[in-house]
């Protein structure tokens, strides 16, 4: 068998010593770490060097993180890479428009490098994992999900998710019928164990609606619990 490469980690702030820190930590655990400190520059070095993951300040002169999310989910080539804000904007509402804007994960500055790393490692496995499933082709409705693939469709127009929308809405329909708590999509879309923001997966299903369009009423909302797909059946 082959040997694995590296896994490709674009860190962008404008802070020399946080791209460092995060840099050196990242690196002990065996990843490819490019840094860079001007969020104009790190539009092409992401355009060249196409990582597996992109770590992004928000507060930054020139582009900001939130305006440099955009501009990189509007690349076909880098639509679906993961990518984590790290900022010191801690407030709900920051939050909400990182996720909203397209992001994996939201971690505020200070931080633990130890949380850090879990949370890459977090967000990479979820990306991994995506098409494991032993079901390749899942349809309802006029929603259809090709894992092999990894495309989504709705009434033959392709979806662009982000992994981590892909994966939310695979277990939604692997488990349609069935209610899926806030916690539950947690731990098994996010691999979050322990206790965290389920306001994170409220964006993700709004989001997730939005590019669903006419076929968004598929995705229920059980007040107070969660979120679940009616089992409809197959039929277009």
């Amino acid at each position: 068998m082959p040997e694995q490469r590296p896994r490709k980690i674009l860190v962008v702030d404008d802070e020399p010593d946080v791209a460092d820190l995060v840099s050196y930590h990242l690196k002990a655990k065996g990843y490819e770490v490019t840094t860079e400190n001007n969020s104009t520059d790190s539009i092409a070095t992401a355009r060249s060097l196409l990582p597996d993951l992109i770590i992004l300040d928000i507060m930054m002169p020139d582009l900001n993180g939130i305006q440099l999310c955009r501009i990189l989910r509007a690349d076909p080539r880098l639509a679906r890479v993961p990518i984590i804000f790290l900022t010191a904007r801690t407030e709900e509402a920051d939050r909400i428009n990182g996720f909203e804007t397209g992001c994996d994960d939201y971690i505020c500055k200070p931080f633990s490098t130890k949380e850090l790393v879990l949370r890459v490692q977090s967000v990479l496995r979820r990306v991994s994992n995506v098409g494991t499933a032993d079901v390749k082709r899942l349809q309802i409705g006029r929603v259809v999900l090709d894992v092999d693939r990894h495309e989504a469709t709705v009434r033959g127009r392709v979806l662009e998710l982000t992994a981590t929308e892909f994966k939310l809405l695979q277990l939604l329909m692997e488990r349609r019928g069935r209610v899926q708590t806030r916690e539950h999509l947690l731990i098994n879309v996010w691999n979050y164990e322990t206790e965290i923001e389920t306001r994170t997966v409220d964006t993700h299903v709004r989001r997730l609606r939005e590019k669903l369009g006419e076929e968004a009423e598929l995705i229920e909302t059980i007040r107070g619990v969660g979120y679940r797909i009616a089992d409809r059946g197959a039929e277009a």
